[in-house]
């Protein structure tokens, strides 16, 4: 599976599914009376009725703020399961119209429109909030006049808390600014009551933060106590926090919970197959003055912190230049090595990073076949293969990979089972997918892989080569789902992936596995397997 641009590609569990500088923070606020908090519970309306806002003939209300009206929807949406965090697509200045219509849909008004400065901001709130909900939802309800009060809290005028107490916590945005300006969108997308809740709350906020007193569990207690603190610290499930403590321990897991909040890293890399070179890419990344540096591990690829928009409103993915593609999984593309004339599978291939990868590296000659269990998605890789100018090598087959490997008796040079997996490894990337993983998931899951894993090695040739990828980082669905492969299929033995990949990169077992926190890019796994010529079926 594909980091951060994929859901899950193969096998869908059912589940409950930029970067700013920040303005200089103020040392004093001026504020106007304290407004009192209303105590009453809160009616769980979305929008006040017409008449509680003022509008022009077409529902333009010019004083509310754009990107925090559309945050605020966005944000309804995600928490209501009909969108995800990231923004980033290539529709360009259409993707700004579609929010407003959201916004309309939603409040029952519009804003001014969105420019590229709100866009950025838009990106910025939303994925911060997302990956900071546990500790924003922690600090509103302790300034809460009681814990129902939050438990009750209509849906919107909960996001409009949370954009506030982001803005001014981790944006270090003006206080009085940002009040006003929420206090309005209150107002107007609820009713005045709502405004001077949120009036109250954040003047509360800016006071505790001035004195340096926000109210925060302090790390002590057992290890239970510990995670329940350390959750809401670094705004991670509690169950994740459990299980990485007990994997590394406190220190590498707060390291990495620091890792997944901050912003993301994004790589692109470079299609040679239409031509291009690295220099290509650096030299249109110049002229567009989005900053960049090379990547050290692979020769094809550039790293981004910044300007990911700004690459696709210019065109470079839509004109098949570079696409999207972090290092981590093209490091799992070296441990492939495909070479011209290999005949490779794609297991779960959708969204098709790798696929791509693995046919530009083809040079024309051999075939890759993409198996994926989603049509749309393939006819998307199938429309990619086009434009990356790869569609000579790569063929797409619509089909559950266990059925097909029981009835094809077809055997490839090389197969990859790139499986569907908990995504830990790309949390930085997909700020909603914390809160999207259930434990139990993971035993879903493990079954799942077991089962992938089996129908993959069916499609391996005697002295074939067979990799298990995963972008997860933990062990259970990595290193234990290769040993229990081993012990039911002896006819396959560990091949470590010294000299596919950077020493650095290389486990003590020869797998290979890339630590956000050390490495600085997506967690991933892979393990380079080789079927015995000894077996002809």
């Amino acid at each position: 599976m594909e980091g951060a641009f994929s859901s899950y590609s193969c096998f869908p569990l059912s589940s409950s599914v930029c970067t700013l500088s920040a303005p200089k923070k103020s040392s004093s606020t001026f504020f106007p009376p304290l407004a009192s908090i209303p105590d009453a519970r809160i009616s769980h309306r979305t929008a006040g009725p017409p008449g509680s806002r003022k509008k022009t003939s077409d529902n333009l209300i010019a004083e509310i703020s754009p990107h925090r009206a559309a945050s605020a929807v966005r944000l309804l949406r995600i928490e209501q399961g009909g969108a995800f965090a990231d923004l980033l697509n290539k529709k360009g200045r259409s993707s700004a119209e579609n929010e407003m219509g959201y916004v309309e849909r939603t409040l029952g008004f519009r804003t001014r429109d969105l420019d590229d400065r709100d866009m950025r901001l838009v990106t910025e709130i939303v994925g911060g909030t997302v990956r900071w909900r546990r500790y924003l939802d922690h600090l509103i309800m302790s300034l809460c006049s009681e814990e129902k009060m939050f438990r009750d809290m209509e849906p919107l005028l909960l996001q409009v808390l949370r954009i506030g107490f982001y803005e001014i916590i981790k944006l270090g945005m003006p206080p009085y600014a940002v009040v006003d300006e929420n206090v309005k969108l209150a107002k107007r997308a609820l009713r005045p009551g709502a405004g001077n809740l949120v009036n109250g709350i954040l003047r509360k906020l800016v006071s505790l933060k001035e004195t340096d007193s926000l109210p925060l569990p302090k790390v002590a207690g057992d290890d239970r106590a510990q995670a329940r603190a350390l959750a809401i610290i670094h705004s991670h499930p509690v169950w994740m926090v459990r299980r990485w403590m007990k994997f590394w321990g406190i220190k590498e897991s707060v390291r990495l919970m620091n890792w997944n909040n901050c912003d993301p890293c994004f790589g692109l890399r470079v299609n040679t197959a239409k031509g291009y070179t690295r220099n290509d890419l650096v030299n249109r990344l110049k002229s567009l003055k989005v900053p960049h540096e090379l990547s050290t591990f692979l020769e094809d690829f550039v790293r981004l912190q910044t300007g990911m928009q700004t690459v696709i409103q210019a065109g470079l993915l839509k004109e098949g230049i570079c696409s999207v593609q972090d290092e981590s999984a093209g490091l799992v593309v070296s441990v492939v090595d495909p070479q011209p004339g290999d005949t490779i599978v794609d297991c779960c291939a959708a969204p098709g990073g790798k696929t791509l990868f693995m046919a530009s590296r083809l040079r024309s000659q051999g075939m890759v076949l993409a198996i994926d269990v989603n049509k749309g998605r393939l006819r998307i890789l199938k429309e990619a293969s086009r434009s990356h100018n790869v569609n000579d090598v790569v063929t797409t087959t619509n089909a559950d990979l266990r059925l097909y490997a029981d009835k094809h008796n077809l055997k490839f040079d090389k197969v990859l089972l790139d499986a569907p997996c908990s995504g830990l490894g790309v949390l930085s990337k997909r700020a909603d997918l914390r809160w999207n993983r259930r434990l139990e998931d993971l035993e879903q899951l493990k079954n799942m892989q077991d089962e992938l894993f089996n129908a993959a090695s069916m499609l391996v040739k005697p002295g074939g080569v067979l990799v298990y990828s995963t972008c997860s980082i933990d062990p259970e669905e990595n290193e234990e789902r290769v040993s229990a492969f081993l012990l039911r299929h002896p006819e396959f033995v560990v091949q470590p992936v010294h000299g596919y990949v950077p020493p650095d990169f290389v486990t003590e077992k020869g797998y290979y596995f890339s630590n956000p926190v050390k490495h600085h890019i997506d967690g991933s796994f892979a393990a380079r397997l080789v079927k015995s010529s000894r077996y002809s079926s």
